[in-house]
């Protein structure tokens, strides 16, 4: 049986990006929530009302996410499709800097995580930003842990194109050019006013010479060699599994029952950013199913699809329960976010992962691998491109496939439950 904590603990969560970057933050603090501990969140104001739907005390910490994801998402297009437009580069990249200044003052920073954590047993960080929940906790001298939804530390697996000592070595470069411009101006900023010693290092090195616990909350299936690269780490990188809430939203029924008065639909998804060409992108969904003989079922996200025509053979819908509805669909096509991905294969369906930020194709390729999914880049896909994906992916080849994956694939409930007992232990 799973060790429990004897007496109830004060937990702070802080996490920063939009709704799959603050899910995994969610799970967790709902289920030690549910174990009788006192949980406090600090998330993006326009999510604040996504935790505390969830069950959670929220506070606001930093600005509106979408704007930041939004230049983001710019950004790694021209960086993937024009990567010679050093321009248009600069100029994108100075805006992401502008945002985080603005976004991580010294004292707006210090004062949302230092009147979270004041007091806190253990304090816990999404992927997103760390650093600066890893400076209060040193400050306080207080547990500190991470629930990393994707293997952002070094390694040898994760660039799969490059030979295992090339990709660490690039993975550990990409480190120390993060830790630099105006999110390192702003880190030092916060450590002065902390009273903290200059860092020396970047914040992953620090994390981890500290003795922190980072929870890996993706599917160990992706990335084979991990556990064996990592092993010198001991029981601090951990593998609990993909983080997820599952819950039915209001259209799960009209949904199902749609699905049910015909054959299994597609299911397309692209998260939510907006992806800025709402009528253009399902007139392609449209077409593309027409010829293929497939009905569409389409998740709006945060995209806008109101000025598109109605098609008989496509549904618009809002956010639904992808644990319910996936099952369902013959295939997923999705932006490759670490979430959604991992909802599919739980789900035992083929995939297509049209990506658009630099670490969903690293989920393309892991489904690739899997022989379960194809993946190519969002801004580079046309109707022939998609066509020949689908048509890879509907094989009965690849759905035996993504059934049998699906046994290797974590619970939700019991990823929750192995993270929760993780921190539990950790925080003793």
């Amino acid at each position: 049986m799973a060790w429990r904590m004897a007496t109830a603990m004060k937990v702070s969560l802080a996490c920063y990006g939009m709704r799959g970057d603050i899910e995994p933050s969610v799970v967790v603090g709902r289920e030690l929530l549910r174990r009788g501990h006192e949980v406090r969140i600090a998330v993006p104001p326009n999510l604040v009302g996504f935790a505390e739907a969830a069950g959670l005390k929220a506070i606001p910490y930093g600005l509106d996410s979408r704007p930041l994801a939004d230049v983001q998402r710019e950004y790694w297009t021209c960086f993937f499709r024009s990567p010679w437009r050093g321009r248009e580069l600069d100029k994108l990249g100075r805006e992401i800097g502008e945002f985080v200044t603005r976004c991580w003052t010294p004292e707006a920073v210090s004062t949302t995580l230092t009147s979270l954590a004041g007091e806190s047993d253990l304090l816990i960080s999404g992927l997103g930003f760390e650093q600066f929940p890893a400076n209060v906790a040193e400050y306080f001298d207080i547990p500190f842990a991470t629930l990393d939804f994707f293997p952002m530390r070094a390694n040898g697996q994760v660039l799969s194109f490059l030979p295992a000592p090339l990709g660490r070595t690039a993975m550990t470069l990409y480190e120390r050019l993060s830790w630099s411009g105006a999110v390192k101006e702003v880190e030092d900023a916060q450590r002065r006013e902390l009273g903290l010693p200059k860092a020396n290092c970047p914040w992953p090195r620090r994390i981890a010479d500290r003795g922190s616990l980072e929870i890996q909350a993706y599917e160990e299936v992706c990335f084979p060699g991990l556990v064996a690269e990592w092993a010198r780490w001991g029981d601090r990188r951990p593998f609990v599994g993909t983080l997820a809430l599952q819950l039915s939203t209001d259209a799960d029924h009209d949904v199902e029952s749609w699905i049910a008065a015909g054959t299994p639909p597609i299911f397309f998804s692209f998260g939510s950013i907006p992806i800025g060409y709402g009528a253009d992108t399902l007139a392609m969904i449209a077409d593309v199913c027409a010829q293929l003989g497939e009905r569409a079922l389409v998740s709006s996200g945060g995209t806008d699809f109101s000025q598109a025509p109605e098609v008989a053979h496509v549904k618009v819908v809002p956010v639904v329960n992808y644990a319910a509805i996936f099952p369902l669909c013959r295939a997923v096509v999705h932006h490759g976010g670490s979430g959604t991905a991992a909802a599919g294969l739980r789900a035992g369906v083929p995939q297509v992962i049209l990506w658009t930020f630099f670490d969903q194709p690293v989920f393309g390729a892991a489904l690739k691998r899997l022989m379960v999914g194809a993946a190519q880049r969002f801004s580079s896909t046309t109707r022939e491109s998609l066509v020949a994906n689908l048509r890879g992916v509907l094989t009965p080849q690849f759905r035996t496939r993504a059934r049998e994956i699906a046994t290797q694939v974590s619970n939700a409930a019991e990823s929750a439950s192995a993270a929760a007992d993780l921190l539990e232990q950790f925080a003793r």
